[in-house]
């Protein structure tokens, strides 16, 4: 089987580009709508800090360093680096007696504009907290704390890692084929698409044990807070205001991105075999819309969708679709 003809850019009445994906919705008895190949391999990236983030409660690490809700949603953002996601990190740490320098993320510009500006205009150099992934190493520290660990929290065989492999394999209900390095440093374990939509509908419909509540407080967490989980304009934080808090969204680097439904018990995992950021918000977009959680009019449905393409004068120069038959 093919991956599937997701999202269509048309230009003068002439299809342009094609974007084709896999895509896949679960409940907690398994698939129960696909597009493409839902056994298909992938690393979800970012998409999977709410996994990355259970540990984290399960431990007791959470509440023996008194995290907040906000602090939960931190834990499962990749934020814009903008003023208050740097403070929140650097309180966070703080707080448990550490500092920039016990980070293992690594450094680079923050996508929040304004943050950016101010870095470049006082020609001041950007420090690990801006690191769209500070939050998720910040709730990895938590953890290591709690387990006496070493500094080096990110080395696959850390007791942090291996909390966050097993995490990943029981909620996936698969044995993952290995890892890869993720951009903030962390090992990324791979699934199938299908695994991974396991997990979120998972997150979606919990059960009533320590790991169903961990689940529960992030989601909750996640949709209470979703300027933390990514920051203002940017799609997860669009789309779960959007949807007044019915489900929480989160993408990852090369065109993943998933979503968790309660009130349906659904989990949605989506990934663009081209890794365009442009074409799996759409696709997301256009997912949840199917799903009823998002409405067609809603203003971020036509950013992310259906709005016209328009040039620099203003123009309207084409427009995106969703392919034929996606979603059905």
């Amino acid at each position: 089987m093919r991956s599937a003809e997701l999202i269509e850019l048309w230009r003068g009445g002439q299809r342009e580009s094609l974007h084709c994906g896999d895509a896949v919705v679960c409940d907690s008895k398994g698939v129960v709508e696909a597009w493409g190949r839902s056994g298909r391999i992938v690393f979800p990236r970012s998409s999977c800090k709410m996994i990355q983030a259970l540990p984290l409660i399960e431990s007791g690490a959470a509440d023996a360093a008194g995290l907040t809700d906000r602090q939960l949603a931190l834990a499962c953002a990749s934020h814009s680096g903008a003023r208050m996601h740097v403070e929140a990190v650097g309180d966070w740490l703080h707080v448990l007696g550490l500092g920039e320098a016990d980070l293992r993320c690594g450094c680079h510009m923050p996508q929040d504009r304004d943050e950016n500006r101010r870095l470049t205009c006082s020609d001041e150099a950007p420090c690990q907290l801006h690191n769209n992934c500070s939050g998720k190493h910040a709730g990895f520290l938590t953890l290591n704390r709690h387990l006496g660990g070493g500094p080096d929290y990110v080395d696959p065989d850390h007791p942090v890692q291996q909390a966050v492999k097993a995490a990943f394999e029981e909620v996936t209900a698969e044995v993952s084929p290995g890892y890869g390095i993720d951009g903030c440093s962390a090992p990324n374990w791979s699934c199938s698409l299908a695994g991974l939509g396991r997990a979120m509908a998972a997150f979606a419909d919990p059960r009533d044990d320590l790991r169903g509540r961990a689940m529960r407080r992030l989601v909750d967490a996640m949709r209470t807070h979703p300027e933390m989980v990514a920051g203002e304009g940017r799609a997860c934080t669009v789309l779960m205001r959007a949807m007044d808090g019915r489900a929480a969204a989160k993408t990852g680097a090369e065109a993943v991105f998933v979503a968790i439904l309660p009130e349906q018990g659904l989990g949605v995992a989506l990934k663009v075999a081209d890794g365009g950021t442009r074409a799996v918000e759409a696709a997301i977009t256009a997912l949840l819309v199917h799903l009823g959680v998002l409405a067609e009019n809603h203003p971020a449905v036509g950013r992310l969708l259906t709005d016209p393409l328009r040039n620099c004068r203003g123009l309207v120069t084409g427009e995106m679709r969703t392919a034929p038959g996606f979603p059905a």
